[in-house]
């Protein structure tokens, strides 16, 4: 059975901005790598979207830009979207109850998905579909934003911690329920 991960940068007074803090060389790797290893991704509408761009083919991209694009084409997406009618290659449309949709797509994988939006990470935990939260902290205030969690913070329990760059920590939770 897969398991849901809810995984995003954020700012140490809890806002996630992908425009406020770019990874630096290793959190980057860091990112490619662990793509690489996910089962699949599963995107709201606004996040998969923005995470659209790396569909493209971009002549301006690095190496490690083209990697992680790479690695982000091969991978099933899963969208969960009320106003989507189509969505690009290797990406699928997820309508009707979300709950039942997302036990199903966990019934059927093996490995990790990624849910990335805190809109939709918000709804999964209600749910009581989120397995683990990785939080990828930098060290900027932004001072407002959209917060990491959407709603009411779940009871969690930290079960790791580490360094991922220079200026980056990730903290790992799972529900207090989990353990």
């Amino acid at each position: 059975m897969a398991k849901i991960v809810f995984s995003l940068n954020q700012s140490l007074d809890g806002f996630v901005d992908h425009e406020a803090f770019q990874p630096d060389p290793v959190l980057f790797r860091h990112f490619i790598d662990d793509l690489r290893g996910l089962t699949g991704s599963l995107y709201g509408r606004r996040m998969y979207e923005t995470m659209q761009y790396w569909d493209g083919d971009s002549s301006g991209w690095d190496g490690a830009e083209r990697e992680y694009a790479e690695a982000w084409q091969s991978k099933p997406k899963w969208v969960v979207s009320r106003t989507l009618k189509a969505v690009g290659p290797n990406a699928s449309l997820i309508e009707g109850d979300l709950a039942s949709a997302i036990r199903d797509l966990k019934a059927q994988h093996e490995g990790e998905i990624e849910v990335a939006g805190p809109e939709l990470a918000h709804s999964l935990t209600e749910l009581g579909l989120v397995d683990e939260y990785r939080l990828y902290l930098h060290p900027v205030v932004l001072g407002h934003g959209k917060p990491f969690f959407a709603g009411s913070r779940p009871p969690l329990r930290l079960v790791s911690s580490d360094r991922i760059s220079e200026q980056v920590i990730r903290l790992i939770y799972v529900p207090a329920t989990l353990i």
